[in-house]
């Protein structure tokens, strides 16, 4: 693994979902099915982004893909932690890994699908 690469891109999966959070928080009180979705498509796309740029000029290894995955799934964690256990969104951890932790396994989900696709491509 790229650690340094890795650990940059995590701290970008976790940085640019948030900022777009604040964009669409507003519709939170409106319409959360919405917004939740909205969130989630922005992780895939997030995820989607930045591991085309963590693999950048190499091949695809499926295995390195999902530990890239799940180091940002700890990320993530990481630095939530703080402002869900004690600053301004304050909320229970069983509420917070339900309505929002559990998304973070969005990171090597896509990561293992997208290997698995980028190495069909790379064999066929």
């Amino acid at each position: 693994m790229l650690w340094k690469r890795a650990l940059l891109l995590g701290l970008l999966s976790w940085l640019i979902p948030f900022a777009l959070a604040f964009l669409v928080f507003p519709l939170k009180k409106v319409n959360a099915p919405l917004f939740e979705t909205l969130m989630a498509l922005i992780v895939v796309l997030v995820a989607g982004v930045l591991l085309a740029r963590y693999f950048r000029g190499r091949n695809v290894a499926l295995g390195e893909a999902v530990e890239v995955g799940l180091l940002w799934v700890a990320i993530n964690l990481i630095l939530d932690y703080p402002m869900f256990a004690y600053g301004p969104m304050k909320m229970p951890a069983a509420t917070y890994y339900s309505e929002i932790g559990a998304a973070y396994l969005l990171f090597p989900t896509v990561a293992f699908g997208a290997a698995l696709l980028a190495r069909a491509h790379q064999h066929g």
